[in-house]
């Protein structure tokens, strides 16, 4: 197999008739995909855009994945973007691609800025009627490579400037044929979808459905704000597997909603992006005895995710859940400052290595050789590895427990510092929900977000007496609510810049 279409291409043979992508009101079957996708791959290559970036800027939609498979289907690499990107951002990413055109919809033909685009805009439903053209497809399937992109995502990384990072197609298959293999997905796998489809996170769901010919529920976002109706729309669609960050999870089992109504048909239940308290998982499972649940860890660099761990035992409070190890055809090192292998024990970088390793950051080359580099164990033959940036180490089981972001290690009061130490901790208090530590550096002082009814004053007299002076935040403060990135994440960065 050498490109993602052939999955496509099995299941609308196989299933024509069934419901590939919806979001409860719209439902697109798997011939429709089909025929709609070749018929967009016609057009955009008559026009003469091939084995270049096509934005796709659409309203979250089962239209929008099919605009992916069109941009496939054309010889070219997809760009997804949709309507709730902040037009700063969307300004960034332009100037970055100097793409030649977009794809819209009626929900976003209006935001193209023609002081930063210039080109031609395509709109889906003009596209969907235009006639497929076998012979140019054809053509254009013999002359693709397994190395050519399949997508460009951008992310912000921890820098808040987007990178564009490059996918190809034996990447993203390597990804989907080992992650199938750990969670056991099938043709009746119903998948709930959360992330947004401009990250690389809705991978989980988008080509496992054309793999094996299952349904992926676009769930509404709007449902996360209402944890009752979001459980109650997993089991009007019996959505019986789902792969959300932690925060989703989190909002969930904090505000109380397994006492009200539980997932009827769950089994299958993923998490990642953050770490997972033991106390909020201990809730998933004792609701889901029957279901599985696993930790998956990976950057977007590397396809999604690399590691995985099948939880197997109950976590005390406090205590870690590991990433596991890596997929099949994967490798993690994990590296001492001086690129030497981590002991027993001790503290390393993680870096990425196999198939799954991405081509790049587009148009970027100097932020590329920062962090896709020659293999420090290998001065044989050229041998690209990702680092990652994320601290990890190994526990007695042999387990990868990550640590955190390389970033988020400080220097105060003459100690190194790990912040999510502070936040584990913090997580023992009663009263608490969700929690998040930032260093300010301007300030040089440690600031504690929290939600929950705890008041601040309780918060911080029980952390100190469980933290030593150099670890106990300056200022502890409780939020409303946490602030969000687009793709469900706490955003460290927008508390970082509070006053």
């Amino acid at each position: 197999m050498n490109n993602l279409l052939e999955y496509l291409e099995a299941a609308a043979e196989r299933v024509p008739g069934k419901i590939a992508f919806s979001n409860g009101e719209d439902s697109l079957s798997f011939s429709e995909v089909y025929n709609n996708a070749r018929a967009i791959g016609s057009t955009i290559y008559k026009k003469g855009y091939y084995r270049q970036p096509v934005v796709v800027y659409m309203h979250k939609h089962p239209d929008m994945v099919n605009a992916f498979f069109g941009v496939l289907y054309g010889g070219c690499a997809y760009v997804p973007m949709d309507e709730e990107v902040p037009g700063f951002r969307v300004r960034k990413i332009f100037e970055t691609l100097k793409p030649s055109v977009v794809i819209c919809d009626d929900n976003t033909r209006d935001k193209i800025d023609p002081s930063f685009f210039d080109g031609e805009v395509l709109y889906y439903d003009e596209l969907i009627g235009n006639t497929a053209d076998n012979e140019i497809l054809e053509d254009i399937r013999k002359k693709s490579l397994d190395i050519d992109p399949a997508y460009i995502v951008f992310t912000s990384g921890s820098t808040g400037v987007p990178k564009g990072v490059a996918a190809c197609h034996r990447s993203v298959i390597d990804y989907i044929e080992t992650l199938s293999e750990v969670m056991g997905f099938s043709e009746d796998t119903v998948f709930g979808n959360q992330t947004p489809l401009y990250f690389d996170a809705c991978l989980k769901e988008v080509y496992p459905t054309l793999k094996f010919g299952a349904t992926t529920y676009l769930v509404p976002k709007q449902l996360f704000s209402f944890p009752v109706k979001l459980i109650e729309y997993l089991n009007e669609y019996r959505i019986n597997t789902i792969c959300w960050v932690v925060s989703a999870m989190t909002i969930v089992s904090g505000f109380g909603t397994f006492d009200t109504v539980k997932p009827e048909y769950l089994k299958t239940v993923a998490f990642g992006s953050e770490v997972f308290p033991a106390r909020d998982l201990k809730i998933w499972r004792e609701t889901l005895p029957e279901a599985t649940f696993t930790n998956l860890y990976g950057p977007t660099e590397g396809t999604g995710m690399c590691c995985y761990y099948r939880v197997d035992r109950d976590f005390g409070p406090g205590e870690p859940i590991p990433i596991g190890g890596p997929f099949r055809n994967t490798e993690i090192l994990l590296l001492k400052d001086d690129m030497t292998p981590a002991g027993e024990g001790e503290e390393g970088e993680i870096f990425v290595r196999g198939t799954s390793v991405t081509l790049g950051y587009y148009n970027d080359p100097e932020r590329t050789a920062k962090s896709f580099i020659q293999n420090p164990l290998n001065d044989h033959f050229p041998e690209i590895i990702y680092r990652t940036g994320d601290m990890a180490k190994r526990n007695e089981r042999g387990e990868l427990i990550f640590l955190s972001r390389k970033d988020d290690q400080i220097k105060h009061m003459g100690h190194r510092i790990e912040l999510g130490e502070i936040e584990a901790v913090a997580l023992l208090s009663e009263g608490i929900m969700q929690v998040c530590c930032v260093f300010k550096k301007e300030k040089n002082k440690i600031f504690l977000y929290y939600t929950g009814n705890a008041e601040e004053a309780e918060i911080k007299a029980e952390l100190k007496g469980r933290l030593p002076r150099y670890m106990q935040p300056h200022k502890v403060i409780r939020l409303d609510e946490m602030p969000y990135t687009p793709n469900g994440k706490i955003d460290r960065n927008e508390l970082r810049e509070r006053s």
